[in-house]
């Protein structure tokens, strides 16, 4: 043999080797990490039996006979062995500890949750919460720690070579708080709208930031309110911050935009519900679908949790005791965001008292980082980045850091609910983020209330950052009873989708105009629902739910389709859109060029206000009916709107074409649209991500019903419908649901992402608690013991 040939012989061997080699080490992780799913474990702290059946699709039916204790004991213990990395991450986001275990390259984001609070905050809660919450509380904590006990560390833990610490009772309400901030407030439409108003004046706030149209949908209108007349309008009040402020406060939002937490378009939610006189059985039908970010693993963990007096099945959150959305034996419920407007920056004059605090920042392989966090009266100072003070000290106020939050009593209350009152009482416990609830129940009821604390400010209206002199302070919350409500609307038929949720003679400042999606869903919802007045079936609804027609395309359609081409690929993108439905689906060429031109013309601000700033459809939309100022770009020698139209879809054809080729047939949607389900920590590692991140084409585009945003450059998915459940009061066991990727966190599960296709192609599980729609299934049961 020569000696090339033995060469080879011998890199063969290497190269089979290390397969072995690679294999045996998968093989390892998946046997080391695999959750115990059937027989019997004995656990300290249970007083009866407990059964866990998992079905097909590694959904838990927990089955407690002595207590709901144990009921919520089996849901921690579940939630540690599907999650437990999961769960590990989010309270290290809530403490601020995740450079304790990935490096400095964290310390960014370990600034901004410790200068804002979470933890503390969360702290702060607990004892405010009832006894029997309290003992639910301590129950899953438990189990959860139970769950840690069996020694099957996720894979995450053994890359990054540490083993998750005891569960705590705040760890519980943690999660709670980033789920706040990432559904609730304003304060990064407060920086951004004083950086408007410094570059273009007051006028430019409806140019960047367009109020919510006068004709458009209102989710409770004049009448299910009982309104007459208009009530007073309040102005805002212009301060004006140096440049370095500016920056710091961006500063913070880039570190909770790098966690994924960020209000985006694509964010959002719709659920409504159907009365029983526009449906085909003549019980109400409830349909939710929350849009929020789509990671690995997904947030939702499905669960049926039943003890002697609990009966409740939907979507959990791993890190949170009980059903978050979901239904029990007798009611349904759904959330979509409020966002009301909960927060205020306040210019703290000089002479203002101040207390700090120092955080101790453990950095893996570093030297401990100490951050000073000082507060005022209204909340802790956020303008202090890095080395310290920049300028002005701004401080925020906002309900979820403030004392006396029983949210978790509210969810809890929830899951117990039999009726509308047992329903609202909950909810009166509720503060943050504020949710619009719809409910149905068996006997054939309807309703919906947005509860939470809402601050009340007499003569400003908190769209910008205030003196913090003491003559801009809330005076209370909007009373639990006049926060909107309906109970049983005349129409059958309440529709929510983060739209304007009261007409303008609504008494009480539930938000500035400016904080409200664009009314595209809700509107489109309504439209499909009323379409046919009666008959409606769960089939029906599913059709609702995953409707991709674009309403958007409707609007811009005369503008887009009268722009004068710039070259050939222009002109062909121009003659494939003349002739389209606006449905956006994976298989067409039309969505691509579409979207590729909207994420150009959101573009049109950056030019005043500096890269990175995009505006909302709608602002595209009323730029272009009116000629706005926006389209102009002197330096660009773009003169108008049409200019505009011409140089943005140039840009989106010849980024197309670099990424897909030069010709226009082959810009198929779903090649460039797929679903980004990206792991929180390891998502960009190259050498790991393919192991963590999970992909699929997907319908639907900005602000189509089924939700889903191309990001800008990628055009991938990020956000939308982390879960979706459809809800026959009829018979409740004939309800869906699904959720965007998987049961387990681990990525060498059974079930990571087995939910995924159907989820991307529409289909969904059986939300039953009957054990013949299960399927194959395994049962675990857990004895108490020592």
């Amino acid at each position: 043999m020569t000696l090339l040939g033995r060469v080879g012989r011998a890199l063969l061997w290497l190269v089979l080797l290390v397969l072995v080699l690679a294999l045996a080490v998968v093989v390892w992780l998946k046997v080391t990490s695999a959750p115990r799913v059937s027989g019997t474990v004995t656990l300290p702290g249970l007083t009866g039996p407990v059964t866990v059946t998992r079905d097909e699709w590694g959904v838990p039916h927990i089955r407690a006979q002595a207590s709901d204790e144990d009921a919520m004991y089996a849901l921690g213990f579940v939630h540690a062995q599907d999650r437990a990395w999961q769960m590990d991450f989010q309270r290290r986001v809530s403490q601020g500890r995740l450079a304790e275990v990935l490096g400095k390259a964290a310390l960014p984001q370990d600034r901004f949750l410790r200068t804002w609070g979470f933890q503390r905050a969360a702290q702060s809660a607990l004892p405010a919460l009832s006894p029997e919450t309290r003992r639910m509380v301590r129950a899953y904590t438990a189990g959860v720690n139970a769950g840690f006990r069996q020694g099957k560390l996720a894979p995450e833990f053994r890359i990054l070579g540490y083993t998750p610490e005891p569960w705590t009772d705040v760890d519980s309400i943690s999660w709670s708080k980033l789920m706040a901030y990432d559904l609730g407030g304003n304060a990064d439409d407060e920086i951004l709208g004083t950086r408007v108003v410094k570059r273009l004046g007051e006028p430019g706030l409806n140019e960047v930031l367009p109020p919510y149209p006068q004709n458009a949908p209102t989710i409770l209108d004049r009448e299910e309110l009982g309104l007459t007349g208009q009530a007073p309008r309040t102005g805002s009040e212009t301060a004006a911050l140096p440049d370095a402020t500016l920056r710091a406060l961006q500063a913070h939002l880039d570190a909770a935009r790098s966690l994924g937490m960020e209000r985006v378009p694509g964010k959002g939610s719709n659920d409504w519900v159907i009365g029983g006189s526009r449906t085909a059985s003549g019980k109400p039908i409830l349909a939710d679908d929350p849009h929020l970010a789509l990671t690995s693993p997904m947030l939702w963990y499905l669960a049926d949790v039943q003890g002697p007096r609990l009966r409740a099945i939907g979507a959990s959150i791993p890190g949170l005791p009980g059903i978050v959305i979901g239904r029990n034996d007798r009611v349904a419920w759904g959330v979509t965001n409020v966002n009301p407007d909960v927060q205020d920056l306040y210019i703290e004059p000089e002479g203002a008292r101040l207390t700090q605090r120092t955080e101790v920042i453990k950095v893996k392989g570093q030297p401990d980082v100490r951050l000073t966090v000082r507060e005022s009266a209204h909340g802790p100072i956020i303008s202090d980045v890095g080395a310290g003070e920049v300028g002005p000290r701004v401080a925020l106020k906002w309900t979820a850091l403030r004392e006396g939050d029983t949210t978790l009593d509210a969810f809890l209350g929830l899951n117990y609910a039999r009726n509308w009152t047992d329903f609202t009482a909950a909810l009166e416990k509720y503060v943050a983020p504020s949710q619009n609830f719809v409910y149905a129940d068996v006997d054939g009821n309807t309703g919906y209330y947005a509860p939470g604390r809402v601050p009340l400010r007499q003569g400003w209206d908190g769209s910008l950052p205030v003196p913090g002199d003491g003559r801009r302070e809330w005076t209370g919350y909007i009373p639990f009873a006049q926060l909107p409500h309906t109970y049983n609307p005349a129409d059958g038929l309440v529709v929510t989708a983060n739209n304007k949720v009261v007409p303008d003679a609504y008494p009480y400042p539930l938000a500035n105009i400016r904080n409200w999606a664009e009314p595209y869903r809700a509107q489109r919802i309504t439209d499909l629902l009323t379409q046919k007045p009666g008959g409606l079936t769960l089939d029906d609804v599913k059709g609702v739910q995953l409707d991709t027609v674009s309403l958007v395309w409707r609007d811009l359609k005369p503008f887009l389709l009268a722009t004068q081409p710039d070259g050939d690929l222009s002109r062909q993108a121009l003659d494939r859109l003349r002739g389209w439905d606006g449905n956006e689906r994976a298989g067409s060429v039309e969505p691509t060029l579409f979207e590729a031109w909207l994420a150009e013309l959101q573009t049109m601000a950056q030019d005043e206000l500096g890269d990175g700033t995009r505006v909302n459809s709608l602002a595209v939309l009323n730029q272009l009916r009116q000629g706005g100022e926006l389209c102009r770009d002197e330096s660009a020698g773009r003169a108008d709107c049409a200019a505009e139209l011409r140089a943005s879809l140039r840009r989106a054809v010849d980024g197309l074409a670099a990424r897909l080729g030069p010709d226009p047939a082959g810009w198929t949607y779903g090649k460039v649209h797929t679903v980004a389900s990206n792991h929180r920590a390891f998502g960009g590692v190259k050498a790991l991500a393919w192991l963590f991140n999970h992909s699929a084409p997907t319908n639907g585009g900005t602000n189509t019903v089924n939700v889903a945003r191309p990001e800008p450059g990628t055009m991938q998915q990020t956000h939308g419908p982390s879960y979706r459940q459809i809800v026959d009061l009829a018979d409740p066991n004939r309800s869906v649901y699904v959720g965007s990727l998987g049961q387990s966190g681990n990525p060498l599960g059974n079930h990571v992402s087995d939910q995924q296709k159907r989820w991307a192609a529409g289909e969904y599980l059986p939300m039953s608690t009957d054990a013949g729609d299960w399927g194959r299934v395994q049962t675990l049961t857990l004895r108490p013991g020592r």
